[in-house]
């Protein structure tokens, strides 16, 4: 098959037939049928995604290379910010965000076990886990509606003298009061931390200056999980604009290790065996010193190469969520007596990820939700709706440590029982939203 070629002749060849492989076998959209299954999220992508997936598996590599270090940069140029790490998976960014504040460098703002840190209960959970398995102390505040998002008037009551850091999400896309909560984490000289795995995209404007989210914090994360704004099937990423916390990232996600080197080279600082680290002979190989306990928590260029094509067609991903939710909202105008519907943060732009609809009254959120899903519309509940009813809560909620709470969370307890949200992804036409907000409607009316 490849007879009188040369090597990039025949790739060139394979990459062409995956591309017509992809545009007759992947991308051949079916019309929309009413009542046709309307999933909340799903891979929006053409034969760019899977050439590049087929280029990288020819070079064989497997682990982060070039196109690793094309994704960053690609990411952190989009973003505004000098410094990305890409990683195996949104809450593996989240690990290493929190991580990276628990090192001895970081003097007294470093995070210590039995030090706090305010959070919401109404989010996903692995926001959290890093907390607890550090044996830090989350203290739960209360959210807002129609928004989710944190509720910046209890955020002095949460305040206290082990208190090091706020570490909460922009919820489906729609930014939390940055203003009050960078004020607060200023005030108090606190770490910020923007889990902004569902707000790829979105937009804040502060002192004058818009900014995306995720980059107006100490550190910022994301997840290229499917559903997410942009994928490469597992993946993540940590970015921030402090080279410290960089350097301190990139150590815990590559084992610990005090070494530098990208994968595959050695010595580019010149003093591999020159050097003296901790109680270790002098000379020791500085590829295998560690300074951190860390983990190997990278992603491949398998991955990258299909972010690398994402990361190209992301601004028109952000431009049609904006448009689905714009077009769902207008559909649901007029139920206002019976559901809550979301509203944009001030001075934010969101990159929306979910359409949130919180039930009145006596309206009952399971009916709405089953009958909506009988007809074809996939649903999502707000993820763990109140973390801290979980079970992986039983033994400190019996206990009664490990954690505090301000307030009763009677919002995020709302929220647990009335709310649920729909998906806006750019994959859905005008005819899938139009079916939606009609079915939601019907659904209310009942």
């Amino acid at each position: 098959m490849f007879e009188d070629m040369t090597e990039q002749e025949a790739r060139q060849r394979i990459l062409d037939e995956v591309s017509a492989f992809c545009d007759t076998f992947h991308n051949q959209r079916k019309p929309y049928i009413p009542g046709d299954r309307i999933n909340y999220a799903g891979r929006v992508y053409d034969h760019d995604e899977m050439v590049n997936l087929v280029d990288a598996s020819l070079e064989f590599w497997l682990t982060s290379g070039h196109w690793t270090d094309a994704f960053e940069k690609g990411l952190g140029e989009y973003l505004g910010v000098p410094y990305v790490s890409l990683v195996n998976s949104g809450s593996s960014a989240n690990l290493l965000a929190f991580m990276a504040l628990t090192v001895p460098e970081l003097g007294k703002r470093r995070v210590n076990r039995g030090d706090e840190i305010i959070t919401v209960a109404a989010g996903f959970p692995t926001t959290v886990t890093p907390m607890i398995q550090y044996g830090a102390v989350p203290v739960f505040v209360d959210v807002t509606l129609p928004n989710a998002d944190i509720d910046v008037t209890q955020l002095e009551a949460a305040y206290s003298e082990k208190t090091k850091a706020v570490m909460v999400a922009h919820t489906l896309g729609n930014p939390f009061d940055l203003k009050a909560v960078k004020a607060f984490c200023d005030e108090h000289d606190l770490w910020l931390i923007e889990d902004n795995c569902d707000a790829l995209g979105s937009k804040y404007t502060l002192d004058g200056t818009e900014r995306f989210t995720g980059t107006i914090g100490d550190i910022g994360t994301s997840s290229f999980y499917p559903p997410h704004h942009m994928t490469m099937g597992e993946g993540g990423a940590v970015y921030t604009r402090n080279e410290k916390l960089h350097i301190i990232v990139r150590s815990l996600r590559d084992w610990g290790r005090d070494c530098r080197c990208p994968s595959g080279k050695d010595n580019c600082c010149g003093h591999r065996f020159d050097g003296q680290y901790g109680e270790l002979p002098r000379g020791y190989d500085h590829k295998y010193t560690y300074s951190h306990f860390g983990y190997n928590l990278k992603a491949t260029d398998l991955q990258a190469s299909i972010g690398c094509a994402q990361l190209a067609k992301f601004p028109g991903f952000v431009e049609r969520r904006k448009a689905n939710f714009a077009r769902l909202k207008e559909g649901l105008a007029g139920l206002d007596e019976r559901i809550m519907l979301p509203v944009a943060t001030p001075n934010s732009d969101p990159s929306w990820f979910g359409f949130l609809i919180t039930c009145k009254g006596d309206l009952d959120r399971r009916e709405v939700v089953e009958y909506i899903e009988d007809h074809g519309v996939q649903t999502r509940a707000l993820f763990a709706g109140n973390i801290i009813k979980h079970p992986c809560f039983d033994e400190m909620r019996a206990s009664g440590e490990g954690y505090r709470v301000i307030g009763d969370l009677s919002v995020t307890n709302t929220i647990m029982d009335k709310s649920f949200w729909v998906g806006v992804y750019p994959g859905m036409t005008d005819e899938m939203i139009d079916y939606m907000a009609a079915t939601i409607g019907k659904a209310v009316a009942r």
